[in-house]
């Protein structure tokens, strides 16, 4: 057996033979189409709608469109090391997975654990801003100021978004197919909006206010000094990282927000009809058609207002968003559309990063590293106690907790699966370089080093404060590792049948007993 203890690995025969099991069978019923559909779905809402306008305010100015740039770079050298990955080892559970066959059980929990945190915490921010917008259409609609919080004994809940991630987790129970369905007619929709957004901003763009594109550093402001500004800043030296080169650098790790996503089209391999071909397509596509809506709509948004008018500080106060821009021309009725495209956008991103939680959660359970009863798959093949369980985490989450600075703690964790998974392609194409690969990752070794080189410089621009939280979390998945999960470990139990009846092996017994 390949490694022993908390080194041991899980070969990708066993967890292809593993998918096939009857209780914890998944439906392979997608296509490339709607794996893209996928993609784009959870890319396209929570980086134009609540990001743009904002990080160009706070923190890289006109440079924002630049700042989308670098962090494209990266995802995309990211992304073709996922698609490698999930082309080869097509089993739920993405970058967990994937780590299982390569570094070993322990690095797979830690990757599985960060995992949580990127899915489950960013599906809590995202509907937290649904919430925010689904207030502006109400009012826009009943012409009276409406709120989606109430007081309960004291304490606000934002019933808005305990209610999308409800209505969201029904969906999935009832299959990923429907999901997908659903996600397409969203996805049209907010898409289209979007290239109105474009096409209408031209009009109102002013070449002036490109200019500085990058402006001046100076210190104070959200991400001013201390613990606040990015770790690279205080490293080098820098009094901040607010505007100037380390405004721009830190934008490229907060807007890397937006590319969220692609990597929850490689949980979905394992539903995949032809996963070798249709995988690395959903992958790629969907990181491309994005990355180019992404710096077109910043460069409209940055062209027709200053930046300093989408500052958060500016008057009216509160954070600005892609409407605050046709706001400022009086162009009310686009804005409107906006809330409207938003609230479409972000639905599509909650379902798929839920979508994404459940397949990772379901893995572990499966390998028996959380209670493996959560794995049970129902009657339309999906984990339903899965999504009850992680439906009600999102929902507590984001009904009860203030989602300020969430992004960032997303970012850390994603950049850390990004390296795991390009350092990953290197290991096994040296450990197995027989398996079929139906995508390979071009330029080996350096396009994966220059993705881990990449992911490591935009986790060196994220604040110290995230860092700090971020160790925080690792060192209690660590404990709950060696508290649970090394014990329940199946391949852990063959490990110690083995030692203890060497004989089992050569009856060719299974790898994994209930």
């Amino acid at each position: 057996m390949p490694g022993t203890g908390i080194w041991r690995t899980k070969s990708v025969e066993q967890s292809i033979a593993d998918t096939d099991e009857p209780d914890t069978r998944l439906r392979k019923n997608l296509g490339a189409w709607d794996l893209m559909v996928f993609g784009v779905a959870v890319m396209i809402g929570a980086g134009i709608f609540t990001l743009t306008a904002s990080t160009a305010g706070d923190i890289a100015g006109p440079s924002v469109a630049l700042a989308f740039v670098f962090a494209a770079v990266a995802c995309g050298l990211a992304a073709l090391c996922y698609a490698e990955f999930a082309s080869t080892v097509p089993v739920a559970g993405s970058a967990y997975t994937f780590s299982y066959a390569t570094f070993g059980e322990f690095l797979a929990w830690i990757i599985g654990w960060d995992l949580i945190l990127e899915f489950s915490i960013a599906a809590a921010a995202v509907a937290k801003g649904w919430s925010i917008y689904l207030e502006d259409v109400l009012t826009t609609l009943f012409g009276t100021e409406m709120s989606t919080t109430v007081a309960i004994g004291g304490v606000d809940l934002d019933w808005g978004s305990v209610l999308l991630v409800v209505i969201l987790a029904t969906l999935l129970t009832l299959g990923t197919k429907l999901s997908s369905r659903f996600s397409l007619v969203i996805t049209a929709v907010k898409v289209t909006i979007i290239l109105l957004v474009i096409v209408l901003g031209l009009a109102y763009i002013t070449p002036d206010n490109y200019t500085p594109f990058i402006p001046g550093a100076e210190s104070g402001g959200e991400s001013g000094g201390g613990v606040d500004q990015s770790l690279f800043s205080l490293l080098a030296g820098g009094s901040g990282s607010v505007y100037g080169a380390f405004g721009l650098l830190a934008g490229a790790s907060l807007v890397f927000f937006a590319f969220l996503g692609f990597d929850v089209v490689a949980t979905t391999a394992e539903e995949t009809r032809n996963p070798q071909r249709d995988v690395p397509r959903g992958i790629l596509g969907s990181l491309a058609a994005v990355t180019v809506l992404y710096v077109a709509t910043s460069l409209v948004v940055v062209g027709m207002v200053p930046y300093t008018e989408l500052a958060t500080d500016a008057e009216p106060e509160g954070r600005k968003t892609l409407a605050t821009a046709f706001s400022t021309h009086g162009v009310d009725w686009a804005a409107n559309v906006i809330s409207v495209g938003a609230l479409a956008g972000l639905t599509t991103v909650v379902l798929v990063l839920l979508l994404g939680q459940q397949r990772v959660l379901f893995a572990m359970a499966r390998d028996g590293l959380l209670p493996r009863p959560l794995a049970k798959t129902g009657s339309r093949g999906t984990p339903v106690r899965m999504n009850v369980l992680v439906a009600t985490v999102v929902a507590v989450a984001a009904g009860f907790f203030d989602a300020g600075r969430l992004e960032e703690m997303v970012n850390v964790g994603t950049l850390f699966a990004f390296i795991l998974v390009s350092a990953g392609v290197l290991v096994l194409r040296k450990k197995r370089p027989d398996l079929p690969r139906g995508f390979r990752v071009p330029w080996v070794p350096v396009v994966p080093i220059l993705a881990i080189a990449a992911c490591v410089w935009l986790m060196l621009n994220l604040t110290v404060l995230t860092w700090l939280r971020f160790l925080v979390w690792m060192a209690l998945g660590v404990l709950i590792y060696f508290a649970y999960s090394r014990r329940h470990s199946l391949l852990g139990q063959r490990e110690r049948e083995e030692r203890d009846s060497p004989e089992e092996e050569s009856e060719g017994r299974s790898l994994f007993r209930e």
